[in-house]
Formats: structure tokens, sequence, C-alpha cells
């Protein structure tokens, strides 16, 4: 479904990616874990070129594009195939819940206003924000915003949806609602990579668990064996400052 293979990305002397291969499959799960600073976000953005990416390749289904050369009818292409969840939401000011949501549908996809609306209407009230369709941005808690985020995305039907560390602007009593709606979205079998320090999530929701570090994937596998046998020395200790040692994976 969607393949990533050497991507590399520098700002200034800096490389933050160092030649990052990934392969998911369709319909899973891919949660990209690791410390601050390990180019998480960057992979991401690269994905939908919100960044533009030094070297590598990107597949998405039966499209493949060099990430250095791509033009702007192949970003078009990828962008809508793809969808973003932003962790500072990202949503319009001036416009409602609903409009939100409308818009990618109306000026993207060039949806009718009418279909685009009973589109809207269904996946809102689906997140749980039926009695908030006509509130602005500054009227709606940060999780319901976050909620208005992830509807934008799933009602476009992409392909592949991005979220990036979609709870870490949520005050702690907000980030269970939020990731309660993000296992909804996983359990309609939308192809996800979700970069997040939210370990529990992980471990119940992922079908991959990356393990990112320096611009390099130090390990990747099924969540058994990341958070219970993790064979790279570095997954040990960077898990171990997270995980209370008496953990034990359980399925």
């Amino acid at each position: 479904m969607i393949e990533l293979e050497n991507v590399r990305k520098s700002f200034g002397t800096s490389e933050i990616l160092k030649g990052v291969s990934i392969n998911v499959s369709q319909g899973d799960v891919a949660v990209i874990i690791g410390p601050s600073g390990s180019g998480k976000t960057t992979l991401l953005r690269c994905i939908n070129f919100l960044e533009m990416a030094d070297e590598g390749k990107l597949t998405i289904g039966d499209l493949s594009v060099d990430m250095k050369k791509c033009h702007k009818k192949e970003i078009l292409a990828i962008r809508r195939k793809t969808a973003f969840v932003f962790q500072n939401y990202s949503l319009f000011q001036n416009k409602t819940a609903l409009g939100n949501v409308m818009e990618g549908l109306v000026v993207v996809q060039k949806k009718p206003k009418e279909e685009a609306r009973k589109i809207s209407e269904e996946i809102l009230e689906w997140v749980g924000l039926a009695d908030r369709m006509d509130y602005y941005p500054v009227n709606l808690s940060g999780g319901q915003q976050q909620r208005v985020g992830i509807a934008r995305a799933v009602s476009l039907s992409p392909d592949v949806i991005l979220f990036d560390e979609p709870t870490s602007a949520l005050d702690p009593e907000l980030v269970g609602e939020t990731l309660e709606i993000i296992k909804k979205v996983a359990q309609k079998g939308i192809t996800m990579i979700v970069v997040t320090h939210e370990m529990s999530f992980a471990q119940d929701v992922a079908s991959q668990v990356i393990f990112l570090d320096e611009g390099l994937v130090v390990e990747s596998g099924a969540p058994e064996e990341i958070f219970g046998r993790p064979k790279n020395e570095r997954t040990k200790q960077f898990l171990s400052r997270i995980i209370p040692q008496n953990y034990i994976y359980t399925i």
C-alpha cells in the first residue's frame, strides 16, 4: 500500500533522515515511536510533501514518485491519496466545524455542496460532534478541535491517513477520548501511519511498530515483538525509560 525507500532529508548541515525505508500494507496501522528529534514528524511531512525530501522513492498503491524530483501534478496526486492530522489541529478559524470538514470535499474533490454537507454531517456525528457542527474552533476544546481534524481526514476517504502526534497538544484528560476516536478509525480498515508518544495506544492498535532514532529505523516489528522482545539495545534503552520495569506485554 505505502512504501518508502531510502528517504533522506537535511536542514542546512543537520541530517534529519538518513535513509529511511518502511513498508505498510493496506489496512495496517504503523505506529512510529522514538525520542524527540529522531525525525518522526519530518518523515510524515515528507510523505505528504509538506517538506521536500532530498532523496527517496515513495509508492502509494499504483503511484510511485521520486521524492526529490517530484512534479506539481505528482505531488497533487499523492496528496489526493493521503490525509494529514496535525498535532496543532490546523483548522480554518473562520469556518465552523462543518465548514472545516466540507472544505476539502468541495474544493479538492469538487463534490456538490449538498453531498459534501451530508458526508460531513455523518462524519462529525460519528466522531461525537453532532451538537458542535456550527461551532467555530475558538469555541471548541482542544479535544473537539482534534476530532474535527480527524473527521476532515476521514471524510476524504484517503488511501492513507498520517497522524502527527495527535494528542501532544491536548490536556491530559482529553487524550483518552481522542485516542478512542483514532481507534475507531483503525477499525474502519483505513491504512494509517501514526507518530505518537502514547505507548499504550501503540500496543493496542498498531499492526507494526517502527522505532526511529537519529534519523534511522533502528527496529520494526509487531507490537508484541518491539514491546515484549526488542532485539536492539537502543530500543531496549528507549523503552526502559518510558515503560515500567515490571511491564509485561499482553495481547
